[in-house]
């Protein structure tokens, strides 16, 4: 993995601190024997919070710069609507209604992917990711399509027009399955990223996702601000001069190709610190695998399918690795048993949110049985872990995870097929590190920290409270981080902070009995 999983909390939290406080970060880490309490892929997790209901066939969810008080679903049968998180109800009118435009809105075809241009609180654009047919009622393919839409003003309407829409791209499936169907712009570079299935069937027949003369299989990398294709109206975009592929002559290779040797793409994700882009690629019948790809990376990666499924080579149709093969980082058996085994992986997030303790951990999930796991990226193999109990999912009334979601702060939310939308934590109004309870994450909070260094928090009133701790712990490097983290932070309306445990360990509720379910290969 990357040197840089290696860098210590009290460097990367370093710029986002006055100058008159970053040479004292060492010494308070000093202070707390032991340093700073690295993420741990069981920390912090006791709820899950509902926070809307309703939907219909929900299958991703995002939220927007101007639109803090919402989060954006995608309905699968062509709608996005917006569900106010301070009401915990959704408006009524669609954001988009696009429903006569998308074909066949079950198994795994519809509407699936929605993303924000960098400048959508100017410019009001957004791309969204579905299948159409071309001729309904007559037989043939369907096409994945991806368009742009705008909202006239950015930040204040809650419903945009579709005679907004211009094409982007599209291109003919195979099947009627495996469509991919995410979208994502990376924080590194600005470009619109567009993950695509090999086009269906069973062990890839047509041998897509090895072929670079076409779409199917792989990551697209274009730039939709601008157009290479000037004749052609439902091609509008340009192809970044730095993509792997540009300017390889044979056999017809699409420059727009970023990487190959996909499956079925469901639900991938940038981190937002680093730009890393982590892919949930769903198995044919032997494995599920998380692939990686570095934030500085050059592209040009095979991911191995259709000879590689995970870390074997697929069952009737493999072979050795591909010249080039990137390996997944984490792959478990398509079997639907045990802590670690299910039939179709949902790819998660790196968590970026308020809550000191989960910096740093991919959550992700399967959607059948229902499993829900999270690992350290630095050791996926020994540290991942089933927080099925420790959520209390079925408790919540979680059914089916199929995406998960990130806000604008970074608070993790988990989609149900069920028409539910949940977050990762429980309810509390306030703000994380807040705690002289002024509704700033700033100077007095660190104070507070330093004067009651050591003392058992049931013992302080603390305006805030100090809710970064499990009940009767100490003032320690939970609290020192929830201020570092969160440093400059005011309270947001709507957003509902975190109760996490110490890092150390979870307890089961009146038990008093560590909880460790980790799965290591041997």
């Amino acid at each position: 993995m990357p040197a840089r999983f290696d860098s210590r909390p009290e460097d990367r939290l370093a710029h986002k601190l006055p100058d008159r406080l970053r040479n004292c970060v060492k010494a308070l880490v000093g202070m707390a024997a032991g340093g700073c309490v690295a993420a741990t892929a069981s920390a912090g997790l006791r709820d899950l919070t509902l926070v809307g209901s309703g939907l219909n066939s929900p299958v991703y969810a995002t939220q927007a710069p101007g639109y803090e008080d919402y989060l954006f679903v995608v309905e699968q049968r062509g709608t996005i609507r917006l569900l106010n998180l301070n009401t915990r109800t959704v408006v009524n009118a669609p954001f988009l209604d696009i429903q006569g435009l998308v074909d066949d809105a079950d198994n795994e075809q519809g509407l699936l992917g929605l993303a924000f241009a960098p400048d959508f609180a100017t410019s009001g654009h957004f791309y969204v990711n579905y299948t159409h047919d071309p001729t309904p009622g007559a037989p043939g393919l369907d096409r994945t399509r991806v368009d742009r839409y705008t909202v006239v003003n950015p930040g204040t309407d809650l419903v945009t027009s579709v005679g907004t829409r211009q094409p982007v791209l599209s291109f003919d499936q195979d099947f009627s399955n495996h469509n991919g169907g995410w979208l994502g712009v990376s924080p590194n570079d600005g470009h619109l990223y567009i993950a695509t299935g090999d086009g269906g069937s069973g062990n890839d027949p047509n041998n897509r996702a090895q072929t670079l003369s076409t779409r199917l299989g792989k990551m697209l990398r274009i730039d939709p601000t601008g157009d290479d294709f000037p004749a052609d109206a439902n091609e509008n975009y340009a192809v970044p001069a730095d993509n792997p592929f540009v300017g390889i002559a044979g056999a017809g290779t699409l420059p727009e190709i970023w990487s190959y040797g996909l499956r079925n793409p469901w639900r991938n994700s940038f981190d937002r610190d680093t730009g890393d882009l982590w892919i949930g690629d769903v198995g044919q019948g032997a494995r599920e695998e998380i692939s990686f790809q570095s934030g500085d990376s050059a592209g040009g990666e095979n991911y191995g399918w259709r000879l590689r499924e995970g870390d074997i080579a697929t069952p009737g149709v493999g072979g050795p690795e591909p010249a080039g093969h990137v390996p997944p980082v984490y792959d478990y058996f398509s079997n639907g048993q045990s802590l670690f085994g299910g039939n179709s992986v949902v790819g998660g997030y790196v968590y970026r949110g308020p809550d000191p303790d989960l910096q740093g951990t991919y959550f992700f999930a399967d959607s059948f049985p229902r499993q829900l796991w999270t690992f350290d990226p630095d050791d996926p193999d020994g540290t991942v872990a089933n927080i099925e109990t420790t959520v209390n999912a079925n408790g919540a009334g979680l059914n089916t995870p199929v995406s998960f979601g990130e806000d604008l702060i970074g608070n993790l939310y988990i989609v149900d097929r069920a028409g539910r939308i949940f977050r990762i934590g429980a309810d509390l109004i306030t703000t994380v590190g807040d705690y002289n309870g002024n509704g700033l994450v700033e100077q007095g909070d660190l104070d507070l920290v330093l004067q009651n260094w050591g003392r058992d928090t049931a013992d302080l009133g603390v305006p805030g409270g100090w809710i970064n701790d499990f009940p009767q712990g100490l003032v320690d490097q939970a609290e020192l981080d929830g201020v570092l983290l969160n440093w400059g932070d005011t309270a947001v309306p709507g957003f509902d902070g975190v109760v996490v445990p110490e890092p150390a360990s979870l307890l089961l509720a009146g038990g008093g009995v560590a909880l460790s379910l980790t799965r290591r290969r041997g």
